[in-house]
C-alpha cells in the first residue's frame, strides 16, 4: 500500500541518528527507526505510533525564548547547517507528554538531504480527525513480534516459561501459572520447553482467544465454522439493526475482511474475517458515516457549535506557563476554529502576546499571525476565528493591522460578502478560507455598506463590557504579584506597576478605549459588544455584534433565563470562555453552554482532561471541520427550547440507552511498578441537559487489564440526545486512593451504532492507545 522502490521510505526503514533537543542545555543523539509496518517509529527501545506525532512547523521559533526580540525565524540555538530539513526548523512532538521535543541530525553534512524521517512521513501521520484502523492480522503478528524481542533478554530467539511469565506481566496479564504453562506446552510444538517466535505467536493466539465473540458468532453460524452470507444477514439484520441492504453489506464485509481465499469461494466469513470486522471502523460504535462531512452547512455562523481556544498561545498555566506559536498550531492542526490573540505593547513597536501581568513569556503578534496564515486550514477548510483581546496603543494597533493585512492577504475577511448586504450572518460555506477577526470596532457595517468614507483616523469604543471580568481577573494576579514582592515598572515586563482593583476595593469605572481606524476595518462580521440583557439584545443587537461571557455570568443568565439564552443564541453569536481564577488552566465543562446554545465554548486546549474529551468528542463528528449545526429547536426562532425542562418542547421523545460491558482488550498499565497489573473498572457517563446527567460503573475486575470480561448491562434515560454526550471512562480501581485514568472515548449520542460494537480507546490527550478497546452490545429503545 506504500511506495515500493521510493528510497526516502528505504532510508527510513534502516533509519538514522540524530539529535534531540529539548532546550538550550539539553542536546542528545538518538536512534530513529520507521517499523516495518509503515505505523510506528522506533526509538530508545520503545515504539512509537505514528499518530502519536504532529509536524508542527517549518519556519517558527521553538526555543524557549522569554523575550520577543529573539523571536526570529531561524533557532538561535540551531544553526541552520544543523538542522535536519529545509527550511531550517521542523519539529515533532508527542502530545503533551513530550512538549518541545526536537529532533534534528547529528550532522551538518546532511543538511541538504531529506531525512530519513521526513518527508516521507507526511505518508503515514494520521490527522487527528482521522484514528488509526484496528490493527491487521499482518501488523498484529509484527506488534507481538516486537513484545517478543522485547523480552528475549538473552537474544536466542527463544522464551522459557518464566521469561514468558515475565512478559505476559509486561502486557499487563496476570494469569493462573498452571493455566499458563498448559497453554505454553501446547504451543511448544518443537518440544524444546522454550518458544521460538512462530509458537509464541500461537501462544499469544490461544492466550487472547476472544471467547465473548466466538458466543455470538457460534449463535448465528449454521456449523459453528463459519458465516454464511444468509447467517451474516441475519446478524446484520437482528443485532447490527442494519437491514438496509443487509444482503449487499454481508457481501462487502466477506470481501473486505475475510481472510480466508477458500471462505470467500464458499461466500462465508471465518471466525477470524468476523473478528477483523468488528474490529473495524464498521464494527466500532460510533457510526462511521457521522465521519465524515454530512452536515449542512450553508446556513448562518449562528446556527453552528464552533470549535474554540482559550488562551490559544499558553502551553502551560496562566501565572508562570511559556507563550508559544505551537498552540495555534496545535489548536489549528486539531480543528479548532477559533482561536484567542491577547495583544500588548511591545518594544520596538512590535505588538507581543501573552497572558498581561504575570510571569508567562512572550511572543510576536507577527509569529502568531504567520502561524495561522500557515495552519488555519490544514485541518479544516471552514473559517477561522481571531478573538482579539486587545490591549496595544493606537500606534501598536496599526501595526496590528499592517500585518494582518499583509501576511494574512486575500484570507483575512475585510469587507462584507458580495450580495450578502446586511441580512444575516454568512454560511460557514461561504466563508470557506476566510480568517475573520473578532475584535472591537469603530461604528456598524451600516457606514460600510452605506459609502461613508470619512472615518476619523482613531475612534473611541467603551470597555465596560469587559470591566466585570478584569476586576476579577486583575485581583487574582495582583494577589500573586504581592505574594512575589515583585515589582515592575516597565509596562513590557510581566507585571505593570498601573493600579489594579482587587476585590472589596474600588471597581473599575466604565472606560474609554482608542481604536485605530485599520485595525477596526478589520473587524466585519464580529464585533465585540457589551451584553445588556436578553431584551436590549433583542431590541438593539446587531446580528454581526458578538457578546462574550465569562463562565459563571454565562451559567447564571442560564440558570436565570435558560429558554431566553438559547433563543438569543438563534440569532447572535456568544462567546463563553473560562474564569481568570482558573490559574492553572482548567476548564469548565462545555457541556452546559452548548445546552443554552452558546457557539464559540473556548477551552484551554492544552490541558488534557474531561472537558477536552467531551469537545473532541463532539467535534471528532462532521470530518473534523470545526462545525457542528446545532439541533432544529435551538436554531428556531420559536422554538421554545429550555435545558432546564426539555420535556416541554415539542417533539420530546426521550430515549433509553441500554449498554452491556462485556470485555476489555489489552489496557494499558497505568502504574510502572513493577508487577503492578490494572483493576479496571468501566464508567459510562451522560453529558447533555441536566436531566440527562448521569453516570454509572461496572464492577472492577481484580488483576487482568489484558482480558477482562464484565458482562455488566447499565441502563440510562436521554430526554434530549440531540445533545447527549456519551463517554465511556476506563480506570484502574484503586480502593486506598483515587482511581488511576487507563482511557476514554467520546461521542454524540445520535451516533451511536447498536448492536455488538467494539470501542477503541483513547489516552488522555486524545490519541489513539491501540490495541486497547471494549467490546459492548448497545440498544436504544423508546422510553415506555
Amino acid at each position: 500500500m506504500y511506495l515500493h522502490g521510493d528510497d526516502n521510505l528505504g532510508s527510513m526503514l534502516v533509519g538514522t541518528v540524530m539529535r534531540k533537543v529539548k532546550s538550550r542545555t539539553w542536546k542528545k543523539q538518538r536512534y530513529f527507526k520507521l517499523q516495518e509496518d509503515c505505523m510506528t517509529i522506533w526509538y530508545n527501545s520503545l515504539i512509537y505510533p505514528i499518530s502519536h506525532i504532529h509536524p508542527l512547523t517549518n519556519t517558527f521559533n521553538h526555543s524557549h525564548t522569554h523575550s520577543p526580540t529573539h523571536s526570529h525565524i531561524h533557532s538561535p540555538i540551531h544553526p541552520p547547517n544543523h538542522t535536519f530539513i529545509h527550511p531550517p526548523i521542523h519539529t515533532f512532538i508527542h502530545p503533551f507528554t513530550h512538549p518541545f521535543t526536537h529532533s534534528f541530525t547529528h550532522s551538518p553534512t546532511h543538511s541538504h538531504i531529506h531525512s530519513p524521517i521526513h518527508p516521507p512521513i507526511h505518508t503515514f501521520i494520521h490527522p487527528f480527525k482521522h484514528p488509526l484502523p484496528p490493527l491487521s492480522l499482518t501488523a498484529a503478528r509484527r506488534w507481538i513480534g516486537d513484545w517478543f524481542k522485547k523480552a528475549d533478554k538473552n537474544k536466542d530467539g527463544r522464551m522459557n516459561f518464566k521469561e514468558t511469565q515475565d512478559l505476559l506481566r509486561m502486557m499487563n496479564v496476570d494469569m493462573n501459572e498452571q493455566h499458563c504453562h498448559s497453554l505454553f506446552t501446547m504451543a511448544d510444538r518443537s518440544q524444546t520447553g522454550t518458544l521460538l517466535d512462530e509458537e509464541f505467536v500461537l501462544f499469544y493466539k490461544m492466550l487472547t482467544k476472544r471467547d465473548d465473540v466466538m458466543r455470538v458468532f457460534q449463535d448465528f453460524s449454521g456449523d459453528g465454522q463459519k458465516l454464511s452470507a444468509a447467517d451474516l444477514e441475519d446478524f446484520l439484520r437482528e443485532e447490527q439493526l442494519e437491514a438496509e441492504d443487509a444482503a449487499g453489506h454481508a457481501a462487502r464485509i466477506i470481501e473486505t475482511y475475510e481472510p480466508s481465499d477458500a471462505a470467500k469461494q464458499l461466500n462465508a466469513v471465518t471466525f477470524d474475517g468476523f473478528l477483523m470486522y468488528l474490529g473495524s471502523a464498521e464494527g466500532s460504535i460510533q457510526d462511521p458515516r457521522w465521519c465524515g462531512l454530512f452536515q449542512d452547512l450553508d446556513q448562518p455562523l449562528c446556527h453552528y457549535f464552533i470549535s474554540s481556544s482559550h488562551n490559544t498561545y499558553l502551553m502551560e498555566d496562566q501565572l508562570r506557563g511559556q507563550s508559544s506559536v505551537e498552540g495555534y498550531i496545535r489548536a489549528l492542526t486539531r480543528g479548532c476554529r477559533c482561536v484567542e490573540v491577547d495583544c500588548w505593547d511591545g518594544p520596538n513597536g512590535e505588538p507581543i502576546v501573552y497572558h498581561g501581568h504575570t510571569f508567562t513569556s512572550k511572543i510576536l503578534f507577527r509569529d502568531v499571525v504567520q502561524a495561522v496564515d500557515k495552519y488555519a486550514f490544514k485541518a479544516s477548510d471552514y473559517p477561522v476565528i481571531l478573538s482579539i483581546e486587545n490591549h496595544c496603543s493606537v500606534e501598536q494597533q496599526r501595526t496590528m493591522a499592517q500585518h494582518l493585512n499583509h501576511i494574512l492577504g486575500d484570507a483575512l475577511l475585510r469587507s462584507p460578502l458580495e450580495g450578502k448586504g446586511l441580512t444575516g450572518l454568512p454560511s460557514p460555506e461561504e466563508l470557506k478560507g476566510k480568517i475573520l477577526l473578532k475584535a472591537k470596532k469603530i461604528g456598524g457595517l451600516e457606514e460600510r455598506v452605506g459609502g461613508l468614507t470619512e472615518d476619523p483616523l482613531t475612534g473611541e469604543v467603551s470597555d465596560e463590557d469587559e470591566a466585570a471580568e478584569i476586576d476579577n481577573e486583575h485581583s487574582h494576579r495582583e494577589t500573586f504579584r504581592r505574594k512575589t514582592k515583585v515589582v515592575y515598572l516597565d509596562p513590557c515586563q510581566p507585571l505593570t506597576a498601573c493600579p489594579v482593583p482587587h476585590r472589596g476595593g474600588v471597581s473599575m469605572q466604565k472606560s474609554k478605549q482608542h481604536l485605530s481606524k485599520e485595525l477596526s476595518d478589520c473587524v466585519v462580521y464580529c464585533k465585540s459588544v457589551h451584553f445588556s440583557g436578553f431584551k436590549h439584545s433583542r431590541l438593539h443587537q446587531k446580528f454581526y455584534e458578538v457578546s462574550s461571557f465569562t463562565e459563571s455570568k454565562a451559567r447564571k443568565q442560564l440558570r436565570d433565563a435558560g429558554g431566553e439564552f438559547v433563543l438569543h443564541n438563534s440569532r447572535q453569536l456568544s462567546r463563553v470562555y473560562p474564569s481568570g481564577f482558573r490559574t492553572d488552566s482548567s476548564n469548565f465543562s462545555p457541556q452546559e453552554m452548548w445546552n443554552a446554545g452558546c457557539q464559540i465554548v473556548a477551552l484551554n486546549f492544552q490541558t488534557a482532561g474531561e472537558a477536552m474529551d467531551l469537545n473532541d468528542g463532539l467535534f471528532r463528528q462532521n470530518g473534523g471541520c470545526g462545525y457542528i449545526l446545532k439541533p432544529s429547536f435551538m436554531r428556531q426562532p420559536g422554538g421554545g427550547f429550555n435545558p432546564e425542562a426539555p420535556q416541554n418542547r415539542e417533539s420530546y421523545l426521550p430515549q433509553v440507552l441500554h449498554i452491556q460491558v462485556i470485555s476489555g482488550q489489552q489496557l494499558p498499565k497505568v502504574n510502572i511498578k513493577e508487577g503492578s497489573i490494572v483493576d479496571p473498572l468501566v464508567r459510562v457517563e451522560i453529558h447533555g441537559v441536566p436531566l440527562d446527567q448521569g453516570k454509572q460503573e461496572t464492577r472492577y475486575i481484580e488483576n487482568n487489564g489484558f482480558n477482562p470480561v464484565w458482562y455488566d448491562t447499565l441502563r440510562f434515560t436521554i430526554h434530549t440526545p440531540e445533545l447527549a454526550l456519551v463517554r465511556f471512562l476506563v480506570e484502574d480501581y484503586d480502593k486506598t486512593s483515587r482511581n488511576d485514568f487507563v482511557g476514554q472515548y467520546t461521542l454524540p449520542f445520535c451516533s451511536l451504532q447498536q448492536g455488538y460494537r467494539h470501542i477503541h480507546l483513547l489516552s488522555r490527550d486524545g490519541t489513539r492507545i491501540p490495541p486497547a478497546s471494549l467490546f459492548v452490545h448497545v440498544r436504544i429503545t423508546e422510553l415506555a
